[in-house]
């Protein structure tokens, strides 16, 4: 029998890779062939997911973090293919709680991530735009490729929320002349539009460190700035679902650099040639760190099992934890869910790298071997 892991990261715990790695070697004395295909949305470990499929080399560079500090962030480069995550260089996790304010943020850094995939020979890009500590539309990271903005009285303004309600003109006449033979597609799995009650700012600002007063701040300058662009480019990008994900930065993707928004799960599974390995498994293994009602709604395990019922593929997920609502994954492809909880142990324990592998191996054995049974039949 040939079983096919593809399961996500327990994030705090294990990367999609460990998590992998110890379901097979949980699965050693059962009489199976394992393979192990590292996946991810979109979200965290996007990267090394797609990384470890395609053989690409990691580059690290210097940034600025959201608040202009420099950090060091990593992307994946093959060939002319870059991959990043947007949370490397300006994410929510990168500031203290007590720093965090979406009017003073920016995606510079991320912007500058871009400009030194560029520089090293990147035409392609494959972009996870989740966890953003931002609200600035993108601008933060467009000053970064070149772009200016500038205040009523001709002054630059820096890419960050406070200053969208200030612009009064801009100007793509500095931006990197590479640009326009870069391609971006890119992972987004929210339908936000650019703002309003559904937009940027009320949904995420919150998240992100704004009060009741920010949040109509930022979203007056989300619509001023949409409306400036609608002026100069005579579009209507900011009502494109996925405009207000990341903080608006979906819009600056779309109307200033012509990529496309799709869905995380589907550009990840297309990049690592996940049907090719769904034809040839008799079993598919997938599952995440928690699985609830998010789960049912295109996250990982039930994008790899709606993948794998296109061929009528039998499909078991794990789990850190598993929520009552999670029921509705089996709507979705999933045919049975499992918690690899094994004892009693408090969240920290739970966690430990160590004991959510050991806890990995147990039930993955377990299961598999009460699968077997019927497999064998």
């Amino acid at each position: 029998m040939r079983i096919l892991v593809a399961i996500d990261s327990l994030k705090g715990s294990l990367s999609s890779l460990e998590a992998g790695l110890a379901i097979k070697e949980g699965l050693e004395e059962i009489d199976c062939e394992v393979v192990v295909k590292p996946i991810a949305d979109g979200g965290e470990g996007s990267v090394e997911a797609m990384a470890d499929a395609l053989g690409a080399k990691f580059i690290d560079t210097i940034v600025k973090n959201p608040l202009g500090i420099e950090i060091l962030a990593r992307y994946a480069l093959k060939d002319d293919l870059a991959i990043l995550e947007m949370s490397s260089a300006s994410g929510l996790t990168l500031i203290n709680p007590d720093e965090r304010n979406p009017l003073k943020t920016s995606t510079f850094g991320f912007g500058q991530m871009i400009k030194d995939a560029i520089a090293k020979g990147a035409r392609k890009f494959i972009i996870g735009i989740g966890g953003s500590a931002t609200n600035d539309a993108g601008t933060g990271m467009l000053s970064a490729l070149g772009f200016k903005f500038y205040d009523k009285d001709g002054a630059l303004l820096e890419g960050k929320g406070e200053n969208l309600a200030k612009i009064y003109e801009f100007t793509d006449e500095d931006a990197l002349k590479e640009l326009k033979d870069c391609e971006f597609l890119i992972a987004c799995d929210v339908d936000n539009p650019l703002y309003g009650m559904n937009g940027a700012a009320h949904v995420y600002a919150p998240q992100k460190g704004a009060n009741g007063r920010m949040v109509k701040e930022l979203d007056n300058g989300l619509k001023h700035f949409a409306t400036l662009v609608k002026e100069k480019t005579n579009s209507k990008f900011h009502t494109q679902k996925g405009a207000g994900a990341a903080g608006g930065l979906g819009f600056a993707f779309v109307a200033f650099l012509g990529a496309k928004l799709r869905p995380g799960i589907e550009i990840i599974t297309q990049t690592i040639a996940l049907e090719d390995e769904i034809k040839k498994a008799d079993l598919v293994i997938t599952g995440e760190g928690r699985m609830d009602f998010q789960s049912s709604m295109g996250k990982t395990p039930t994008g790899v099992a709606k993948l794998a019922k296109k061929y009528h593929k039998p499909v078991i997920a794990f789990a850190g934890s598993v929520q009552k609502c999670a029921k509705d994954c089996h709507k979705n492809g999933i045919d049975a869910y499992f918690c690899i909880l094994n004892e009693p142990v408090s969240l920290e324990e739970a966690m430990r790298k160590d004991v959510a592998i050991r806890n990995l191996k147990m039930t993955a054995e377990q299961v598999i071997r009460l699968y077997m049974l019927n497999y064998k039949a």
